[in-house]
């Protein structure tokens, strides 16, 4: 519970300047729309300048009942940057950050855990472009029945996210390892930004299959919507490789390959 509070702190520190970057809008889609066979590999847009977006993936050893002493991990991109304030040492920041053209946008997470073992989920999603804050959507998750990969979806009766504007999100877990301890919290946390794609994009995306779409959307920078893509494809057709075979290039694209086998809960 205390590096739960530490990393909050540290977290609200690196957010200071983030109203400075709530619509920052990167250069996007300047390579050209391709549809071919290669291997998909995202390509990162540049992230937020300044310490907009700082966030935590996962990625610590499990403390005692994950599957494989794995841990609770955001399926998203990070941004290693060194920042070199006035008068001060570097701070070395990760950012968690990526975009979206969904209105309501899904997100998706690696939970290692088993079922008995999890007293509680929650996401919470909120607008930090003005103080205080305001949630836009909090809701329990069902834990899944075993260790895997799980969703959780912006309801469409949630306020859509607009074009533009950084918002933050968080899946807090709270495992229950030992029965004789109380439950123990760990938790993921980054950011998605809502943007809409150019004309050329657009139109190349309605005329794609559902497996091109997963390229389109990779090589364009849009992480969110590309996973999505990707993971739906993996749940209709689990045995097809080719299937399997982008979904592994895709996670592998940034630095995911060790949860390519896990399972998709559906």
């Amino acid at each position: 519970m205390t590096n739960y509070y530490q990393k909050i702190s540290l977290t609200v520190v690196l957010n200071m300047t983030l109203l400075g970057s709530v619509i920052y809008c990167p250069a996007l889609w300047a390579l050209p729309v391709t549809l071919n066979n290669a291997p998909i590999k995202f390509i990162p847009p540049p992230p937020p300048p300044d310490r907009g977006a700082a966030g935590d993936r996962g990625g610590a050893a499990s403390r005692g009942c994950g599957s494989g002493n794995e841990s609770l991990m955001a399926l998203a991109p990070v941004y290693e940057q060194t920042l070199k304030p006035e008068q001060t040492a570097a701070i070395s920041v990760t950012k968690v950050w990526g975009l979206t053209t969904a209105a309501h946008s899904t997100f998706w997470f690696f939970v290692p855990h088993q079922k008995t073992a999890i007293a509680s989920m929650e996401f919470v999603i909120k607008d930090e472009t003005n103080k205080p804050s305001q949630t836009i959507y909090r809701s329990a998750v069902n834990p899944p029945s075993n260790p895997g990969i799980i969703s959780v979806a912006l309801p469409e009766t949630t306020t859509p996210l607009q074009v533009g504007k950084i918002y933050h999100w968080f899946l807090k877990v709270k495992v229950n390892c030992n029965p004789q301890q109380p439950a123990e919290l760990t938790y993921v946390e980054g950011w998605v930004q809502r943007v809409n794609p150019n004309s050329r994009l657009a139109e190349s995306l309605k005329q794609a299959a559902q497996e091109q779409q997963v390229a389109l959307y990779a090589e364009n920078g849009i992480w969110y919507d590309a996973l999505t893509a990707a993971a739906k494809l993996r749940l209709d057709k689990p045995k097809d490789a080719s299937v399997v075979a982008d979904w592994t290039s895709l996670l592998k694209s940034v630095g995911l390959e060790n949860l390519a086998n896990q399972p998709l809960v559906n």
